[in-house]
């Protein structure tokens, strides 16, 4: 499937600044039925693209947990990605040149409602469940308050609110970013970003979705040759920053972290556990025993919260990482809920 591309006249941030021209960049696999309720959002994490078949490849297929003989499933693009939906790297229609340092700060409920306008565009009158991890499991949770809209959510590998933890590990990012000298004072046009600042906060950012057993297993204290050769933990750090930079924009890396910062699903709704308690759709929440990013009594907490909530355990050495490299197992959990919890759909394939 390749990817498609709707654009909107106006869209409205939640601080009130209002942009033109707003692309939003999805894929999407199956057909959506007459009554238009078999639609499954997928929701990505940081740096992913809307080609969810590219990074959860095990999910689709007959029988699967995204099944397009079944489902219309839809994966948008997050604003401020650099991937084709509104984004640091969009043109302003108002100067010509793409929006750069001076894009706003969107918040998770900003995609969440863009992404909305395009499931109305398409005729989507009813989402089956959300899914998604990391900052794809922040969306899948403010999916739950969409009035109705959603009939069940996902959430993986995250919590209900940004932790301390997590915002200091953003902000170190950033500031690695900050600190490039190609950053220029923060003014600069999009593409012309930070080179070496950017691949350090990927740095950083590996070390943060993965754990001690994992690489101590994987890498030790090998190195790549002799005793003065790196060892092989630097050289995989310095590979994964180096891929990042190859496809990614710095201004976009800022704008996504400051928007994961801005996840609560309480903000502005009322205390906490008390907004949780709200949440009447059934709700699965997968937590990784080995994530050190989002802990599992984060995920403890939000099973523990939502009245129709159960909590299933990935057991796996990878860290956060986890619900990306052991896909077929986040399958199985998915697929067994979903027998348990949410009818069975029929698809019009004549639509």
């Amino acid at each position: 499937m390749t990817q498609q591309a709707a654009i909107f006249p106006e869209f409205v941030f939640e601080s009130g600044v209002r942009l033109r021209d707003v692309p939003v960049a999805y894929h999407t696999w199956g057909s959506l039925n007459a009554a238009g309720d078999n639609a499954v959002l997928v929701c990505h994490s940081l740096t992913s693209t809307s080609d969810a078949h590219d990074w959860w490849p095990a999910l689709f297929g007959e029988g699967r947990a995204l099944d397009p003989t079944r489902h219309f499933v839809v994966c948008a693009n997050a604003i401020g990605s650099p991937y084709g939906t509104l984004s640091p790297l969009s043109v302003n229609p108002e100067s010509g040149e793409a929006y750069g340092p001076d894009f706003p700060v969107p918040t998770v409920r900003d995609t969440v409602a863009l992404h909305r306008m395009l499931l109305d565009r398409l005729g989507v009158r009813r989402v089956l469940y959300a899914i998604g991890g990391s900052m794809g499991g922040m969306q899948a949770l403010e999916w739950a308050f969409q009035d109705g809209f959603v009939q069940g959510i996902v959430p993986i590998g995250v919590g209900g609110r940004h932790s301390a933890w997590c915002i200091a590990w953003s902000e170190v990012q950033r500031q690695a970013i900050y600190r490039d000298p190609a950053w220029r004072g923060g003014h600069y046009r999009a593409g012309e970003g930070p080179v070496a600042g950017l691949g350090v906060a990927r740095m950083i950012a590996m070390i943060s979705y993965r754990s001690f057993a994992s690489f101590e297993d994987r890498f030790g204290r090998v190195r790549g040759g002799d005793d003065t050769a790196p060892y092989a933990m630097e050289t995989y750090l310095h590979h994964q920053g180096t891929k990042l930079v190859e496809r990614f924009d710095a201004n976009c890396y800022v704008r996504l972290t400051e928007s994961m910062d801005t996840h609560d699903v309480s903000r502005g709704r009322g205390e906490y556990r008390e907004v949780l308690g709200r949440v009447d759709q059934p709700a699965l929440v997968i937590g990784i025993d080995s994530d050190v990013l989002y802990p599992l009594e984060e995920q403890r907490e939000l099973a523990r919260g939502i009245p129709r909530g159960e909590l299933a355990v990935l057991e796996a050495p990878h860290g956060h990482d986890s619900f990306l490299i052991e896909v077929a197992t986040v399958n199985e959990m998915v697929v067994s809920w979903l027998k348990r919890t949410l009818e069975p759909v029929t698809v019009n394939h004549t639509r």
